[in-house]
């Protein structure tokens, strides 16, 4: 197997060759970047005609950095939005109180309905320029990416070791100092798998958020999903291999050039006192810390880093604690409690309103019996899930040679557009005389199950090493050392998975419990098939119903069952 050279090896490399290598590196990529925005800046002006996608497959490469672009565009909006977010419902009770419900509705909220509500604001945004279509795209992406590494980093801070909140307090550190030197860091590699299982996620929407709806004219942006979309349209099934032959690519130098040193940085987070026994390794990364120039701007910009920590220190420095009476306490919580009852007895009285005037109660009735179906569907993925994925995830954390051969094979997995199998698995349901109600829950499951898989590689790789020998040390195997070390280490990490798994598998429902294949139609019974029925004929009041429905239902589960194992994780499974 080849090795690459260490970074002390290159350091002693003559100067300036590894710099070199850097330099040129970033100049091609900044060269990508201008020629591929450029294509972002042209003039539109609804009903213009934006230009249709040639299948020549010499023009793959410049669609798909079109699709990359917009990807990374919004992993970053997706990165700040949990920063902010997550920081805000984890050290607010108040706030978590209405954020965190808040999350579970926008979770279970279909990714098309952002996009059909938003597109028009975002053309009117940008007058007379693509760039509110490309804004209306990314942002379709941005809302597939972000919830699950919401939940991530929330979950972490809840979970942050109590010594080490002791100590930040004992220090006075400011709350911009804690969130630097504690709260992002102690998150980190669990924020990280989130962030890569995300960005594989967005890939499932790249198809459909590149194809946009404006006053009933359809616009199709140039990227490989549309090419891919266009290509299954045509029937040309050389064109959708070379497709499938670039995603594969992209894949694979996204993982080299992006994942891997992210991940290979990341092990310094890892929270024991000694370091882990075989680190991540990316040849990227020993390149980077070879070059001497990546250095050299940041000792000159230690001024500004420096003046920029002092104020943000300044301005955040722990107040001290008010005495609140109890008097004072009854008092708030009942204002906040009236205030939270009007709003929500205005939202029961408008549901009331819309049910007596549209839809009826038998329509509600129906809509609730087929989100138990749903439920049920959902709740076999999960189990399954859990039971195949985990166990692998757990054995790729504990193992970085395996973590080395196996992370780019599930980040391709994990990557790779689902509903591109799924005429092909309706195919198969055809021949094999398979029931799509069944049927269903596997092609929900492609899309769902790698929160899981990356959730437990997260939690696993978190688990300090001293705590694994400690265990191998005293003999722990089987199933005493799932009961004593994995499972606890890593069940915040799970919950994490599971809560986004589930709501991955809800919003999935929707194109996985009806598929076509040629004429032949599949129709699963459930919430997902009246949703997409309901969207297929434009009627309002039933689209409506069933999004409120499949809301009512993920809150409900995410109050009942995953916001008590938030609870317990916080209690009693963490370091």
């Amino acid at each position: 197997m080849k090795t690459f050279p260490s970074p002390e090896a290159l350091r002693r490399l003559p100067f300036g060759l590894a710099d070199i290598a850097v330099i040129l590196g970033t100049l091609v990529l900044l060269a990508l970047i201008a020629r591929v925005g450029a294509g972002t800046l042209v003039s539109f002006q609804p009903p213009d005609i934006v230009p249709g996608i040639d299948l020549n497959p010499r023009n793959l490469p410049y669609y798909a950095a079109r699709s990359t672009l917009r990807m990374f565009i919004a992993l970053l909006c997706s990165t700040v939005f949990t920063l902010v977010y997550g920081y805000i419902a984890a050290n607010s009770r108040r706030a978590e109180q209405v954020m965190i419900p808040l999350l579970d509705i926008l979770q279970s909220v279909p990714v098309l309905g952002f996009l059909s509500i938003t597109v028009t604001g975002f053309i009117a945004l940008f007058p007379g320029s693509l760039l509110g279509l490309e804004a209306a795209s990314i942002f379709a992406i941005f809302t597939s990416q972000v919830w699950n590494m919401t939940f991530s980093f929330y979950q972490s801070l809840r979970t942050v070791p109590k010594e080490l909140d002791e100590a930040v307090t004992l220090y006075q550190l400011s709350h911009w100092q804690r969130f630097t030197k504690l709260e992002v860091p102690a998150s980190m590699i669990g924020l990280l798998w989130n962030a890569m299982m995300s960005f594989g996620g967005g890939w499932f929407f790249v198809a459909a958020s590149e194809a946009i709806s404006v006053l009933n004219q359809e616009y199709t942006l140039p990227g490989i999903g549309s090419y891919v979309a266009t290509a299954i349209a045509a029937e040309n099934l050389p064109a959708l291999g070379w497709a499938l032959l670039t995603i594969a690519v992209v894949i694979i130098l996204v993982d080299q050039l992006f994942w891997r040193p992210l991940i290979a940085w990341s092990d310094k987070f890892r929270l024991e006192q000694s370091a882990s026994a075989q680190a991540p390794e990316s040849w990227v990364y020993d390149l980077l810390k070879a070059a001497r120039i990546p250095r050299l701007i940041g000792n000159a910009l230690i001024p500004v880093r420096e003046t920029v920590n002092q104020v943000l220190s300044g301005l955040t420095r722990p107040k001290p604690t008010a005495i609140v009476t109890d008097r004072q306490q009854k008092m708030s919580d009942r204002l906040y409690n009236f205030i939270l009852l009007a709003i929500i007895g205005a939202l029961v009285a408008w549901a009331l309103h819309f049910i007596l005037t549209t839809v009826g109660f038998a329509e509600v009735l129906k809509t609730f019996w087929l989100g138990v179906l749903t439920l049920l569907r959902v709740t076999v993925l999960l189990i399954f899930a859990t039971l195949i994925w985990t166990p692998i995830g757990v054995a790729i954390g504990f193992n970085p040679k395996l973590a080395r051969l196996l992370q780019p094979v599930v980040q391709f997995l994990a990557s790779f557009p689902a509903n591109f199998i799924f005429p092909f698995a309706t195919l198969f349901f055809i021949r094999s005389h398979i029931s799509i109600d069944w049927g269903s829950i596997l092609l929900m499951s492609l899309g769902a199950q790698w929160y899981i898989l990356f959730n437990s590689i997260a939690g696993a790789q978190s688990i300090p090493t001293d705590l694994r020998e400690m265990a191998s040390d005293i003999g722990l195997k089987g199933w005493k050392r799932w009961q004593r070390l994995i499972i606890p280490g890593i069940f915040s990490a799970w919950v994490t998975g599971g809560v986004t798994a589930s709501g991955g598998a809800w919003n999935a429902s929707i194109v996985a419990e009806i598929v076509s294949w040629g004429q032949t139609t599949l129709t699963a019974t459930g919430l997902g098939t009246y949703i997409a029925q309901a969207t297929a004929v434009g009627d309002w009041s039933r689209i409506v119903l069933g999004i409120g429905m499949m809301s009512l239902f993920v809150v409900g589960l995410n109050r009942l069952l995953w916001r008590r194992l938030y609870q317990l994780a916080e209690v009693k499974y963490h370091l």
